[in-house]
């Protein structure tokens, strides 16, 4: 594999950090800025809103960019929100960081995506694009439970610090790994861009990831408050939880890459969803069980983001297909379908915590991700035709 792709992962566990770091913050931020846990919930959905305007709409304007400057553009972009979130005095002015850096995450994972594929042979996509994504795993595995432990014990603004550095170290990377002769795309036209925006096949693919991520998120973003209060989980022994998931979605990022790779992205896919569902129903019934919801987090964290080099793919191989004009579009809308999927996931867990209360949020979780399943077993059937004609 390329080196540069070590660049690209180093960025993405940057990223990564600064983007799930809030879930072990939660109880934190709501606790020292005396909001409620739903607005302190809310700084997830915040962040996955710029990532979703940031990624179609910035990747469009900045498709004649070389792709260098535009990585070493979007990680002080990067650096910068995170500065500003350590020095927000306020919830509104923390608000605003997250956009900055949502802005910025959205971009990257979109020209990402496209630059990792475009690295490496096409039978080894799914694998590049789970190695850039590895990056995230590894922010779970490290850069979650440790920004969680220096939030409780020094304050969440001093995670944010921590953040920023991760960015410097990010855009050293970027300045040393990335060679300087990866062009831009030309621009995608207003009819090709239209036309990623509405085509009937890359539309299923578009939901599918925001449902299948929605579903997950609706328990994910209150999961150290349901193991605080639930589960019955010391703050502290939260952080070494979170470690635990994080090795577990390290496993299934670089598994679900291989399982695409070997078996296609619509069985993977299939067979992610249905564990998750299953994963979701047992947590409604294992929530409350110290140790029987620990085992059931560490095993759904395994699933949890092992969707994501099949669907990445998935739309990239499409969009050669149908819009080969607009691919690193397409791959931005993607990205931000991930992000609308974490949005309203966040809102619905944030609404379902406020009403209903904190155990009922993993069985709506499995409701919304049975339909991404459904979904993605009908985009399948809709494959086969296609396949006989090109055959």
């Amino acid at each position: 594999m390329p080196l540069a792709l070590l660049a690209l992962t180093i960025s993405a566990f940057a990223i990564g950090t600064t983007e799930f770091v809030i879930v072990g913050l939660v109880p934190t931020i709501a606790e020292q800025l005396a909001i409620s846990l739903p607005s302190a919930g809310l700084l997830v959905s915040i962040y996955a809103l710029g990532v979703a305007v940031g990624a179609p709409v910035l990747t469009a304007l900045t498709g004649r960019f070389p792709r260098k400057r535009l990585l070493v553009a979007l990680m002080v972009l990067f650096t910068a929100g995170n500065v500003l979130a350590w020095q927000s005095p306020d919830y509104t002015t923390l608000v605003i960081a997250r956009l900055l850096t949502g802005l910025a995450h959205g971009v990257f994972f979109s020209i990402g995506s496209t630059i990792a594929t475009s690295l490496v042979s096409k039978e080894k996509a799914a694998s590049a694009i789970a190695i850039m994504f590895g990056g995230l795993t590894v922010a779970l595995v490290t850069g979650v439970p440790l920004g969680t432990f220096i939030g409780q014990h020094f304050g969440w603004r001093e995670t944010f610090l921590a953040v920023s550095l991760l960015g410097v170290i990010a855009l050293v990377a970027s300045l040393l790994l990335v060679p300087s002769n990866i062009p831009g795309r030309a621009s995608a036209n207003l009819r090709d861009q239209r036309k990623v925006l509405t085509h009937p096949r890359l539309l299923i693919i578009y939901a599918v990831t925001a449902l299948g991520y929605g579903g997950v998120f609706t328990a994910f973003t209150f999961l150290a408050p349901m193991m605080q209060d639930l589960a019955g989980f010391s703050p502290n022994a939260v952080s070494w939880i979170l470690l635990g998931y994080g090795i577990s979605v390290a496993i299934g990022n670089i598994w679900g890459g291989k399982l695409a790779d070997k078996h296609g992205a619509v069985p993977a896919l299939k067979f992610i969803f249905a564990a998750l569902v299953v994963l979701l129903l047992v947590f409604q019934f294992t929530a409350s069980m110290q140790y029987a919801a620990l085992v059931t987090v560490l095993v759904m964290g395994i699933f949890a983001f092992g969707n994501v080099p099949g669907l990445q793919v998935y739309v990239v191989q499409k969009a050669e297909l149908y819009t080969p004009n607009a691919v690193d579009v397409a791959s931005g809308l993607n990205i931000a379908a991930f992000n609308i999927g974490i949005a309203i996931g966040s809102i619905v867990g944030g609404q379902t915590v406020e009403h209903f209360g904190l155990a009922q949020t993993p069985w709506i979780g499995a409701a919304i991700v049975l339909v991404a399943f459904l979904l993605i077993g009908l985009s399948g059937r809709l494959d086969r035709p296609a396949r006989v004609a090109l055959g």
